[in-house]
């Protein structure tokens, strides 16, 4: 039986997008069952950056199509309140506090007041923000606004969850506590995409794991199937074998598309 759309929470068909003459996502398709974390990894360039806009719909693609929850993504408003997204570079108001911050992005997505309020005391508690909380976003080091600009892709409980480098500049209590969210949100049936270098968290939570090199998927399966796939001897690492598996394509022609 072919799988539907509330099977699939992310389907792409096709996916391309061209900037001039350079190709930044060759025909990408994808089939992500709800509920699955799934790491998506590349070398710097690889057009990671540009799969992420594409899915969330902040960047439309030169041919192909993308559904999230069964909307298309140039849904905007059908497909606001289904996804939250943590770029790499989180927009944060630098004259807000985290509190002014969180409470700001509530409403912004509807989220009832006393709701809000209560998931912000939660969130505060658990990413020992709370004694920072009335302090100017201005005043954070890196890792206080990372915190902040997770907690605030989460605030209104999406159903889909892209990261790109959600524990970048964090500490390692922090950094496990990142990881831990993700894989409770998965585990009630969140959908996590999830775009890091840090090749160690998407073995340890990644159910699924997708390559890409030059725009184009080169690999994709179980952290599992990728190691087997790559036959790299050396040892069962999935750092092991992404170099082996983008090894293997460097003799494509190069293009910009991070």
């Amino acid at each position: 039986m072919p799988s539907t759309d509330d099977d699939i929470a992310i389907r792409t068909t096709d996916l391309r997008k061209t900037y001039n003459s350079e190709v930044a996502v060759e025909r990408l398709s994808l089939a992500i069952p709800t509920g699955t974390v799934y790491g998506f990894l590349g070398p710097n360039g690889a057009g990671k950056t540009t799969t992420m806009r594409l899915l969330t719909g902040l960047t439309g693609p030169t041919s192909g199509s993308v559904r999230v929850r069964g909307v298309d993504v140039t849904d905007r408003r059908a497909l606001a309140s289904r996804i939250g997204y943590l770029p790499e570079t989180p927009p944060l108001y630098e004259e807000f506090s985290a509190r002014e911050q969180l409470e700001y992005v509530a409403d912004l997505r509807d989220v009832p007041q006393d709701v809000a309020r209560d998931r912000i005391d939660g969130y505060l508690d658990r990413f020992d923000l709370r004694g920072d909380a009335d302090k100017r976003i201005e005043a954070y080091s890196k890792g206080m606004r990372q915190k902040t600009a997770f907690v605030q892709s989460v605030l209104h409980d999406p159903d889909v969850l892209f990261l790109d480098e959600p524990t970048s500049g964090l500490d390692p209590r922090a950094a496990r506590a990142i990881r831990r969210s993700i894989t409770a949100f998965a585990d009630r049936g969140t959908t996590v995409f999830l775009s890091t270098h840090i090749l160690p968290v998407v073995e340890a939570i990644a159910d699924a794991v997708g390559v890409l090199f030059d725009g184009r998927l080169v690999a994709e399966g179980t952290p599992e199937e990728v190691q087997n796939r790559a036959e790299t001897g050396a040892s069962d690492s999935l750092e092991d074998a992404f170099l082996a598996v983008t090894s293997d394509h460097r003799s494509d022609a190069p293009h910009t598309g991070e």
